[in-house]
């Protein structure tokens, strides 16, 4: 049995066929917390995105819905980058 592995690229490609599973660990720092709820929040605007494109509409609302999407993505990318720990050349992970 194969399971389905998570693609990078176009989110909205293949929205509809993805399984709602959430695996949330036992203990989440407040940061990953923020982080899984924006993600929820930008899965669903590229969902409603996605909806919309497909019905044909085009003009100012898809517009801020899009503005809106790019900047929850540039929000999620700002904490991710807080969590981060870089490391010196030469010293163990």
């Amino acid at each position: 049995m194969t399971t389905p592995r998570r693609s990078t690229g176009n989110r909205l490609a293949g929205s509809t066929s993805r399984l709602a599973v959430k695996k949330m660990p036992s203990r989440q720092f407040p940061i990953e917390r923020k982080i899984q709820n924006l993600e929820d929040e930008l899965n669903a605007f590229n969902e409603r995105i996605a909806e919309l494109e497909s019905e044909g509409h085009r003009g100012h609302a898809m517009d801020v819905l899009k503005a809106n999407a790019i900047d929850l993505a540039r929000q999620i990318d700002e904490l991710r980058c807080l969590i981060v720990v870089p490391t010196k050349k030469g010293e163990p992970s």
